[in-house]
């Protein structure tokens, strides 16, 4: 089963067909809110508001190990995060999307493992962050929705939930970071502990702060007015690619 992650203005899939939601409990605490599930055109699929179907999670207070484990317990396969973004890259302003590469992890006092207290020391290989599958789903998505996309870049995950300085942002260009947001990390790293295949597709809201049209500070309601706008670019994706999920063979609709 192939799984939707909403982040900050997607609470919500418009075209999903809801046939049943479950409240899912799980060893790790409660997720961020019940299981979604439904119909895009003829495929199936499960949703999940990271944030809380009423938008009331910060960054740093979601349950990241409920959410996933919710989703493996509930049979999914491969996961399609959707993250809200500061553009660090030049080519990253406002309205753009990307699909990244790579991830840099500044956050801290987060649970980002299962694998603690009793279980085995058990190291999992992260050198790539995102499945290379679902990177190719999302991409070739794009491509059918004949909406543009970057086919790369690296995503800086900060701890918010407030926004980065300027100095910040200086030093997150300088490490090699084309985009900032807050939530991919742990949600990847604890995706590749279950086995799952994982990316996410960024929408840039904004330069970030010092950048561009940041550069005498983040305009909120500017920020806000893009994202409305560029989550239905996100939801014609996403329809996209649900239908090209369910026409995949099943021996590769998982994480590679």
């Amino acid at each position: 089963m192939l799984a939707i992650i909403g982040g900050t203005g997607l609470t919500n899939l418009p075209n999903l067909e809801i046939t049943s939601k479950e409240v899912v409990r799980t060893p790790y605490g409660d997720p961020s809110g019940y299981l979604t599930y439904g119909r895009i055109g003829a495929a199936t699929v499960v949703f999940l508001a990271r944030h809380g179907y009423g938008h009331t999670l910060p960054p740093h207070e979601v349950n990241y190990r409920a959410n996933i484990w919710a989703l493996k317990s509930a049979g999914v396969v491969r996961v399609l995060a959707v993250n809200a973004v500061g553009g660090v890259a030049a080519n990253l302003g406002p309205g753009m999307l990307a699909v990244p590469d790579q991830v840099i992890d500044y956050t801290y006092s987060r649970k980002h493992t299962f694998f603690e207290g009793d279980a085995p020391v058990t190291h999992i290989d992260f050198t790539d962050p995102y499945c290379a599958r679902a990177r190719a789903l999302y991409l070739a998505a794009a491509k059918a929705a004949s909406i543009d996309v970057i086919d790369h870049g690296t995503l800086g995950v900060t701890q918010g939930p407030r926004l980065e300085t300027r100095a910040e942002v200086d030093r997150l260009a300088r490490d090699g970071c084309s985009m900032i947001g807050m939530t991919t990390m742990p949600e990847a790293s604890l995706a590749r502990e279950q086995g799952l295949s994982y990316a996410t597709l960024a929408l840039s809201m904004n330069h970030a702060a010092g950048l561009g049209s940041s550069a005498e500070g983040i305009k909120l309601a500017d920020a806000d007015a893009v994202l409305k706008v560029g989550m239905e670019k996100v939801k014609l994706i996403l329809a996209r690619a649900v239908e090209m999920h369910a026409a995949m063979p099943a021996d590769v609709r998982g994480y590679k």
